[in-house]
């Protein structure tokens, strides 16, 4: 188990460098827009590149980000029943959720998402709107997007299975989001 729960802790540090690499296109894409806003306001100038590179970031930070987003447990979730189970129980209900479930959902997405990143990045695809951008780019955030999200699963599973075993102590507990 200590092998596993390295290899828990390492997809954890690479999803946390990821989830930084996804705060700074949020930097990134807002100043962007504003300056696209500003110059197509002042000057009259705009480019369709810089709408596409924000529609780029836009996927760089959601497929970049989820896979930290659910180390930190934050995903959304049906909470009808979860939180009235004890701790071993919800364990073991996220160790269902994941296996039977989870796993292979994203293991497929991946799967479909492969193909078209490749095509577009073989053929060197570009957008057909004038001045756009090179389009694998933006294609390659889905496969590695949903890589990162199979990693982080795994190491979730892990997790939950040295939690049941006493190996280390893990929140459960989920607050539904304030709206």
């Amino acid at each position: 188990m200590g092998a596993l729960l390295a290899f828990s802790r390492a997809v954890d540090r690479l999803n946390a460098g990821f989830a930084v690499i996804a705060d700074y296109l949020v930097l990134f894409a807002v100043l962007i827009s504003a300056g696209n806003a500003i110059s197509r306001y002042l000057f009259h100038v705009s480019s369709n590149s810089m709408l596409e590179i924000q529609w780029y970031m836009f996927a760089g930070m959601v497929l970049l980000g989820a896979s930290y987003t659910l180390k930190l447990n934050e995903h959304v979730r049906v909470d009808l029943i979860y939180s009235a189970l004890s701790t071993r129980n919800r364990l073991l209900v996220d160790i269902f959720g994941l296996v039977v479930l989870y796993l292979p959902v994203i293991f497929y997405l991946f799967w479909l998402c492969w193909p078209f990143f490749w095509r577009s990045f073989t053929s060197g695809e570009t957008s057909m709107n004038a001045g756009g951008l090179t389009l694998w780019p933006a294609k390659a955030t889905l496969p590695l997007g949903f890589g990162l999200l199979f990693l982080q699963g795994l190491s979730e599973l892990i997790k939950r299975f040295a939690a049941l075993q006493g190996l280390m102590t893990l929140e459960t507990r989920y607050e539904k989001p304030l709206q």
